[in-house]
């Protein structure tokens, strides 16, 4: 791209009243260069079946044209007309344990029901006649946060029938033994047999369903992407709004989409982030957002969702709108566009703000956000397609977390658990983060993701052996491996492993275990730590082979099992850690094993200081310098070159201030 997308969205079909001239103008006061438009209003621009009227995109569009504000069109899909479900009420997606779902909030549709597959055709098309052609709109958006919606109605099921039947070669005894259908005498002898996976208690039956919907996903949007492909010009992309598990904020790998698989579909990644902010603003689901939506396409990719002021709790503090922009760029995003530019006046979201409150006048987010937009236009030559190049890879995978969510780690004899995938991952994740370990997170569902010099694998309970066996070969390469508890443990279809554990991995870990459980007062002994520490959560009983114990068990009835590893394999070595611990005791944990054993040299400095850098189009090094704290932080600068925002040179080891959620940035020429 040639420079930075600052923006917005925009719903001129929300405003109580006509002031677009005046929407436009403090746009331009901000440095807004683009708006998003369209996406969520197909009953306006269809308000019966085949009556249509764009009116109002075709207005928008000539006064951001006039202005030189791009814009991005979003496909209308994602909620549907009253009037659609209407003429055909199977529209509507039907759930395991709720049913039919009732029409109102957006989302609710069945993806795959032809009716709705129809309608929404005809008007992506009709959309794509009045805005393909426009000058100023450079890309579009395929639908919004898509996902499958649980459907799971007979015709889906009928589709997944065929998918079980090609995948198993229409060998019934396979499926029957892979998903070890004799328990509970769900065994099936002909393929009408198949039971409706809504009342199923097979794990492996049910992920595999869960995989079939992820894989309508990938359809849908590749349905979307070509129909919308035939319009575009060159010089427009096609991407998708990805988002995130949900915790009342973007927090881990997303359930219900596997994004590396349906990013196939799109020319540029895109992707929401949500965050906690004010005393809480960690920067963290900023960068674990982009550090896997960069990866999806191996490229730039654009933040086409954040929050500008958001519910209450998110009213950013005086820098932090500021600090969480640069945030986004600092992990390669091309663009910070926040949802959305004026607050809404009814409905769902009215309470979700945006960067204009609801009396639509100037305030101090807007004010800070018009310093942003200043600073981007005269910096985004030199911040543009930030490229990164990192040694250190978190592999991540839907179907390990599936299989987690169906056989939870720390589940107990009432089938009750606390700890997910997500937990796990997050908790790995944050200790990089924490230590200012830049990662990639890729997928083994992704080419190239066994192409680093280290691999930290958490949980990675379910994979083909294939993706095991390339583990291993990573590690004989002279790769270095580190994993946690829960890896390794069944097949791609949740089939627990007979030959010892880890699956294929015991010779590459040099230990094996058999036993397992949840800690009650356990702690951890061992040359790693001044004292001992708490377990928490989960703990397997290690047994070492050839393997070195790098931390024991320090309990009367546990001592003689270790609970870290290391293990040296051909060229390479591989840590096993068998155990959840406090957050701290992990970062010391990982902080040790990267410096001691990996021979990888750390940065001098720690979260609230979190250092990020790339390579811009010039071939200069940038290097972010991040403040997440509510005090002044005082730093060595890591390199010398030019301090953009202070417009001053700086040498290695300067003393650099950095005010309370403050940064700096420094280009070192090449």
């Amino acid at each position: 791209m040639e420079k930075i997308i600052y923006g917005v969205a925009y719903y001129y079909e929300y405003l109580p009243y006509d002031r677009l001239q005046e929407d436009i103008k403090m746009m331009k006061e901000a440095g807004i260069n683009t708006v998003r438009i369209a996406e969520s209003t197909w009953s306006t621009y269809e308000k019966s079946p085949g009556i249509f009227d764009f009116s109002t995109v075709e207005y928008v569009l000539d006064e951001m044209e006039k202005a030189g504000i791009d814009v991005i069109i979003g496909t209308p899909t994602y909620a549907v007309p009253n009037w659609l479900v209407e003429l055909d009420p199977d529209v509507m997606v039907y759930r395991k344990g709720t049913g039919r779902a009732l029409y109102g909030p957006r989302q609710s549709m069945d993806i795959t029901n032809r009716t709705y597959l129809y309608y929404a055709e005809r008007v992506i098309r009709k959309l794509m006649e009045v805005t393909a052609h426009r000058k100023h709109v450079i890309g579009f958006q395929i639908d919004n946060e898509t996902k499958a919606y649980g459907t799971s109605s007979k015709n889906v099921q009928n589709d997944f029938r065929a998918y079980l039947k090609e995948k198993f070669n229409h060998d019934l005894s396979k499926l029957n033994h892979e998903f070890g259908l004799d328990y509970w005498s769900n065994r099936i002898d002909s393929w009408e047999q198949l039971p409706d996976v809504n009342g199923t208690i097979n794990g492996s039956y049910g992920a595999e369903f869960e995989k079939f919907q992820r894989l309508l996903v990938d359809r849908f949007l590749q349905w979307q992407a070509d129909i919308v492909a035939e319009y575009t010009q060159d010089d427009q992309f096609i991407t998708q709004n990805f988002d995130f598990e949900w915790r009342g904020y973007s927090y881990g790998v997303q359930p219900d989409v596997n994004h590396f698989k349906a990013a196939k579909a799109i020319t540029v990644a895109g992707c929401d982030i949500y965050h906690p902010t004010q005393d809480e603003l960690t920067g963290m689901e900023i960068a674990f957002g982009g550090d896997s939506t960069r990866n999806l396409k191996k490229d730039n990719y654009l933040v086409l969702e954040t929050q500008a002021q958001g519910f209450p709790a998110w009213t950013p503090f005086k820098n932090q709108l500021r600090l969480q922009a640069y945030s986004h760029l600092s992990s390669g995003a091309n663009a910070v566009m926040y949802w959305h530019w004026h607050s809404i006046h009814n409905s769902a979201e009215s309470y979700w703000k945006g960067l204009l409150s609801h009396d639509f006048r100037e305030n101090d987010t807007y004010y800070e956000s018009k310093k942003i937009g200043q600073e981007l236009k005269a910096l985004s030559p030199k911040l543009v397609n930030l490229k990164k190049s990192n040694r250190v890879a978190l592999l991540v995978s839907n179907e390990a977390l599936t299989g987690l969510k169906w056989f939870p780690i720390d589940m107990n004899a009432a089938f009750q658990s606390t700890l997910t995938y997500n937990d796990v991952v997050r908790h790995y994740y944050t200790a990089l983060y924490q230590l200012n370990i830049e990662v990639d997170i890729v997928s083994p569902d992704h080419d190239g993701w066994s192409d680093y010099e280290i691999l930290v694998v958490p949980a990675l309970y379910a994979a083909p052996d294939s993706v095991y066996e390339e583990l291993g070969r990573f590690v004989s390469r002279g790769g270095k491996l580190l994993a946690s508890f829960k890896t390794a443990i069944t097949n791609e279809h949740l089939k627990i492993s007979y030959g010892g554990t880890p699956k294929n991995l015991e010779k590459v870990f040099g230990m094996t275990y058999n036993q397992f459980t949840i800690p009650t007062g356990q702690v951890l002994d061992g040359e790693i730590f001044e004292a001992a520490v708490p377990v928490r959560g989960f703990m397997e009983y290690l047994k070492p082979d050839t393997a070195k114990s790098l931390a024991t068990y320090g309990y009367s009835q546990t001592q003689s099992a270790s609970a870290i590893t290391l293990n040296s394999y051909d060229y390479g070595q591989a840590v096993y850690i068998a155990c959840m611990l406090d957050q701290m005791d992990l970062n010391h944990v990982l902080e040790w094993i990267f410096e001691k054993e990996f021979s990888y040299e750390l940065s001098p400095y720690r979260f609230p200081i979190v250092v990020k850098k790339g390579q811009n189009d010039a071939g200069n090094t940038i290097t972010y310098i991040l403040n997440y704290s509510n005090q002044e932080k005082v730093v060595a600068s890591p390199i010398s070159g030019q301090a953009l925002l202070e417009a001053d040179l700086v040498q290695e080891g300067q003393i650099l201030k950095l005010e309370p959620w403050g940064l700096e940035i420094i280009e070192t020429t090449k």
